[in-house]
């Protein structure tokens, strides 16, 4: 069955740092062209000051640069030896309780000995009020007034709440919309997988029995829609799961029951079965029984058996397949059948009678 669920693997690609150290051209360049980047976790600068604007990177990676900043945290550098600074005639540094106190979102960049808001820099608009590009690009510095840090939160609807809120949204994964599209991508291949067995197994068994498998009328309205269709309905009624999602419960577009998939999984179980005789023949000899076989429009067939002794010493004929041909005569003949063996990698040296 795998060989209808057919899976795709993305091959992998070097993962490109996301941000230069010490890079401010980038900044300057709002108009830059975008390019898609594999996202690394271990490629994400950690100090702020050293950080690209989100609005540099692809719109198409934005969501995921910001989830791999929320899972990192905050980068909060608490046994630094933070430098101090003259204010006003009076040194001041960064105080590292300030951590504790606004844990969630305060960062501080070794680079540029400043502040930011990891809430800000990646979710605040540039057309958002409150607070300027202090905490997102440029950094605070003014450790006088320590009390900034707590304006900057501000009241329930402020730039910096909604973007703690944008943050809160992006990491619930009942949320995120890659999330529901792979759920649903998910069910989707588990009803198809479904749909699909069953399909196989009613053509298996009216295979094994050698049973037609269309109807004279196979409508909505007809008593007796032909073997196949009236084996799905016998298999969904023993079980819910196909009922779930086969003939008036699957797509229109898709239910895997018109006679174009009835052939393919026909001729899909036909080289199955060529494959499995010629696997049990091995390298021994075998003999050949030939005969011809008209179909319905009178076109002149060759029907072709093998005849072998298997590993359990039993002498076994197992009908290999039926070609047609132009004429009978024996030019013709020998030549599809050495066409055919060679087919399935069958030598005629090994043809004995």
């Amino acid at each position: 069955m795998e060989k209808f669920l057919s899976r795709t693997q993305n091959p992998k690609r070097p993962l490109p740092i996301i941000g230069e150290t010490g890079s401010t051209a980038a900044s300057n360049q709002p108009h830059a062209k975008h390019t898609r980047v594999d996202i690394d976790p271990d490629d994400v600068p950690s100090d702020p000051g050293l950080r690209r604007r989100i609005t540099e990177y692809d719109p198409n990676d934005q969501d995921r640069v910001r989830r791999v900043y929320l899972q990192k945290g905050p980068c909060q550098p608490v046994n630094h030896n933070f430098p101090q600074t003259t204010i006003n005639g009076r040194l001041r540094r960064f105080n590292p309780s300030w951590f504790m106190k606004y844990r969630p979102w305060l960062e501080y960049s070794i680079g540029k000995d400043a502040a930011y808001c990891l809430y800000c820099y990646l979710f605040k608009s540039q057309n958002e009020e409150g607070g300027g590009d202090a905490f997102t690009y440029e950094g605070f510095r003014n450790w006088k007034k320590c009390e900034k840090l707590g304006s900057h939160v501000g009241g329930p609807t402020s730039a910096h709440n909604k973007a703690r809120e944008k943050a809160d949204n992006l990491l619930n994964q009942k949320q995120s919309i890659q999330t529901s599209l792979s759920r649903q991508t998910d069910r989707s291949r588990m009803e198809y997988r479904t749909r699909l067995n069953a399909s196989v197994e009613a053509i298996r068994f009216l295979l094994r029995q050698g049973l037609a498998f269309r109807g004279h009328d196979e409508s909505l309205n007809s008593r007796n829609q032909g073997n196949f269709l009236e084996f799905l309905k016998v298999l969904s009624n023993n079980s819910d799961n196909i009922k779930d999602v086969v003939l008036k419960n699957a797509p229109e577009n898709h239910k895997l029951t018109s006679p174009d998939i009835q052939k393919d999984i026909v001729r899909a179980c036909a080289v199955e079965i060529s494959n499995l005789i010629v696997s049990e023949l091995g390298d021994a000899c075998f003999a050949i029984l030939v005969d011809e076989s008209w179909d319905m429009s009178y076109k002149e067939q060759m029907a072709i058996v093998l005849r072998y002794v298997d590993t359990g010493g039993r002498v076994v004929e197992r009908f290999f397949g039926v070609v047609h041909v132009a004429d009978t005569n024996a030019v013709t003949l020998k030549a599809t059948i050495k066409a055919m063996l060679a087919k399935h990698g069958l030598s005629l040296s090994r043809l004995r009678g």
